[in-house]
């Protein structure tokens, strides 16, 4: 019988363990603050901004959100960011995204002092993260990371398979599992008979986008399977991994309930983190 890898159950063991962090640092005067920038109107972004408002004021964590208007300047975005880089008051700045076009994403993130980086994309936390020394990481295999150890899944000697290559997702992933002791194989769209290596992975990590794409056959029994997929179909939410397949694995991340809660999570332990930076 598959083994359903409980975000929500292992988010709120963060939470038990962050109040307690957060209780110490206001006995010293410091609340910790995490500024969101959302630019325009996008409805999924404006959901998560509200789950993250709504984890933060049950933590206690001041919750600023600046709305920006669609057609803003990057000029003024820039401006807002400094802004907050330079308010001592501000531990975390996080800019959701995605961004309207207009704007370079990448080059928006750069401007995010990297102490006050909570979302771990800044240049300077990605090469401490490869360099495996302590910052702010990407919160989505951050989070996966941590379910794992919650669930006590011994990655050494895995062999772990990476589908997808993002920067957000695919790419650290493959470097958290590393640093565990894994043996990491990344996919993408343009790798040759992707079966092929689904259907030796111990662990497979699927981050495509695309509703249940992968099937029962390209899954190795009992195999580890942690689903990134949020895809919205009629109404319904599905992952990248069919429902159906998850009884061939071992363990298995639901959708919605399992990676979901830890990226938010993780958010909120790192915007804890920069709190106890600022205090030291």
């Amino acid at each position: 019988m598959t083994i359903l890898l409980d975000g929500k159950k292992c988010a709120q063991h963060v939470y038990q363990q962050l109040t307690q962090q957060i209780e110490q640092l206001k006995e010293e005067n410091i609340i910790p603050h995490l500024a969101v920038i959302i630019v325009g109107d996008n409805q999924a972004s404006k959901i998560y901004v509200r789950n993250k408002q709504r984890i933060a004021e049950q933590l206690k964590i001041k919750s600023t959100t600046i709305a920006l208007d669609g057609d803003v300047s990057e000029e003024h975005l820039a401006h807002v960011i400094e802004q907050l880089n330079s308010d001592a008051d501000i531990d975390g700045i996080l800019l959701q995204c995605p961004l309207p076009e207009h704007i370079d994403t990448q080059k928006m993130l750069n401007l995010i002092k990297p102490t006050k980086d909570v979302d771990g994309f800044h240049p300077l936390n990605i090469g401490k993260m490869v360099l495996g020394q302590q910052g702010m990481k990407p919160c989505t295999p951050a989070g996966i990371m941590e379910l794992l150890r919650f669930y006590n899944v011994n990655l050494t000697g895995k062999h772990a398979v990476v589908i997808g290559r993002s920067n957000i997702v695919g790419k650290p992933m493959a470097q958290l599992l590393l640093q565990a002791n894994a043996t990491v194989t990344i996919c993408h769209s343009q790798t040759k008979h992707l079966r092929h290596h689904t259907s030796q992975a111990d662990v497979l990590v699927v981050a495509v986008g695309q509703s249940e794409f992968i099937q029962k056959e390209d899954i190795k029994e009992d195999a580890i399977v942690i689903d990134v997929g949020m895809n919205r179909i009629n109404d319904k939410l599905t992952g990248d991994v069919s429902h159906h397949s998850l009884e061939k694995a071992a363990m298995a991340t639901p959708v919605p309930g399992g990676v979901g809660p830890m990226t938010i999570a993780m958010l909120m332990k790192q915007t804890v983190m920069a709190a106890q930076n600022r205090r030291k």
